[in-house]
């Protein structure tokens, strides 16, 4: 026999379910578009920024780091946090607030949310089985995708979502911790992001004393300003270990079980995952001033601006005209709303993708 035909024998799945389920994620087509998908800067601006896609990879580093210290199952928690952004729109946020007002414009109740998105698209929109839709995850990582954010009661969630995963519950620990690794991420990296742009620079920063921290850390390796790139990684390496050792040492006292990896935990108690309130109250004054000073710069609003337009105008087009829609979502039609099946097509377009496509719908070529 051939060395290489023993891996023939092998009559059983050598991984285990999570690992299985953040192996079909990854594989997936929705996944692969996250490359082109906005974090905040527009994918064209720039091979350096982030976007959704390295995002998702940093955001499961984190999870990973965080549940392997805890003893809890890092392939859980990296499932999780590879699918937690799968649903986003083209353009951000921004497009994704366009496709929910043009929704509701249209009578359409239940609008559109990227968290429910992302668990549409592993649930039913990808489809990789002839027998049945999505990708065939597991309970825990579904419920996961769908509850990692806090509230998860939302008015527009069906009643059989609210049956099948138990929404008075809390999800797994290792969704709340993807929950926070999120936050880790983004800030550290919109920070990295905004001052390489030129958009934020740390003296906009220095009036929020974790930053005036994170700050006297660098200084104390000797790294200057000057030194513009070493001196933004170590601010955010040095950034990313305090919030991660200081959500450890606020959590590991507060986890009753780590055998239970589904939810358990009612959701009015509290949630064990977190940070000191004191420390809190700096990440929120954090992600105000960075509200103020780069999300709402006028460079990145003229992008934006743009971005919005694009999806008002893909949306009222594809309305107008169904036999726009490719095969797969003009198929959709004799299962779903009309709307949903052309915001689904909507929310999976890549930025690119949708600037290409709208120019050509209005025929700018």
């Amino acid at each position: 026999m051939k060395s290489s035909d023993r891996f023939y024998k092998i009559d059983k799945d050598f991984r285990n379910p999570y690992a299985r389920d953040r192996d079909r994620i990854i594989h997936s087509g929705s996944f692969r578009k996250l490359e082109y998908k906005t974090q905040v800067f527009l994918n064209h601006e720039g091979d350096f920024f982030r976007t959704r896609l390295t995002h998702s990879l940093e955001v499961s580093q984190i999870a990973r780091s965080i549940t392997s210290n805890l003893g809890l199952n890092e392939s859980l928690a990296e499932a999780i946090a590879l699918a937690h952004d799968l649903g986003h729109t083209p353009f951000g946020h921004v497009g994704g607030d366009t496709l929910d007002e043009c929704l509701k414009e249209d009578g359409f109740k239940q609008g559109f949310e990227h968290n429910f998105q992302s668990f549409r698209v592993v649930s039913s929109l990808e489809k990789r089985y002839k027998e049945f839709d999505g990708l065939n995850l597991t309970f825990a990582t579904l419920e996961g995708i769908l509850k990692h954010s806090y509230p998860y009661k939302k008015s527009f969630l069906p009643k059989t979502i609210h049956e099948q995963f138990n929404l008075e519950t809390h999800p797994s620990i290792e969704a709340m911790i993807v929950d926070r690794a999120d936050e880790i991420a983004y800030i550290s990296h919109d920070i990295d992001d905004g001052v390489n742009s030129g958009l934020i620079s740390f003296e906009d920063l220095k009036e929020n004393s974790l930053v005036q921290e994170i700050l006297e850390k660098v200084a104390q390796e000797g790294v200057g300003q000057e030194n513009d790139e070493m001196f933004r990684y170590r601010f955010s390496s040095h950034l990313i270990n305090k919030l991660v050792y200081s959500l450890l040492d606020y959590s590991k006292g507060k986890i009753q079980s780590q055998e239970v990896l589904s939810a358990t935990l009612d959701s009015k108690l509290s949630i064990p995952i977190g940070f000191e309130k004191e420390l809190e109250t700096e990440i929120k004054k954090l992600k105000k001033l960075l509200f103020k000073k780069m999300y709402q710069n006028k460079a990145i609003a003229r992008k934006m601006y743009a971005g919005k337009q694009a999806v008002i105008g893909l949306y009222k087009g594809l309305m107008d005209d169904e036999n726009m829609l490719p095969q797969f979502y003009h198929q959709q039609l004799d299962k779903r709303n009309k709307h949903r099946v052309v915001a689904d097509y909507i929310a999976s377009m890549s930025d690119r993708y949708a600037l290409k496509f709208y120019n050509e719908m209005y025929g700018k070529m």
